[in-house]
């Protein structure tokens, strides 16, 4: 997911026919409200991969940066609504999409890892006290 907020960066939103059919194409990081979105959503991501000791984190992290992919998406489709007329959407405009779908299931994987140590750690213990 992190990955894919990262080739934001480097691919184009949309595309611009002028009337003379040349074509501009808008980039994310022309955008100062992309940018900032595209940095606080890699940050978060960045973080849930390094928070793997500590699982609840993990899933939380997960959850709250799918959470902001889905406002990002929101907010590219009412962009889209908006200039569907003048721009031509890139598949870019997607990726928030597929980030929050992966994200949802990395923080629903973390979460079946913690209930599963949890589950152990208690049977040890449960062993032990009828030994």
């Amino acid at each position: 997911a992190t990955l894919l907020m990262i080739s934001m960066f480097f691919c184009p939103l949309a595309t611009i026919i002028g009337p003379s059919g040349e074509e501009l194409k808008i980039m994310y990081h022309e955008k100062l409200p992309y940018v900032v979105m595209l940095i606080m959503l890699m940050t978060a991501g960045i973080c849930a991969f390094f928070c793997h000791k500590a699982p609840l984190l993990q899933a939380r992290v997960c959850m709250l940066t799918a959470l902001m992919l889905i406002g990002f998406q929101i907010w590219l489709a009412i962009d889209f609504f908006i200039n569907r007329n003048a721009m031509v959407f890139n598949v870019t405009a997607l990726f928030p999409l597929a980030a929050a779908a992966l994200d949802f299931m990395a923080a629903k994987r973390s979460m079946v890892d913690e209930m599963t140590v949890q589950s152990v750690k208690s049977a040890r213990k449960a062993r032990k006290k009828r030994r």
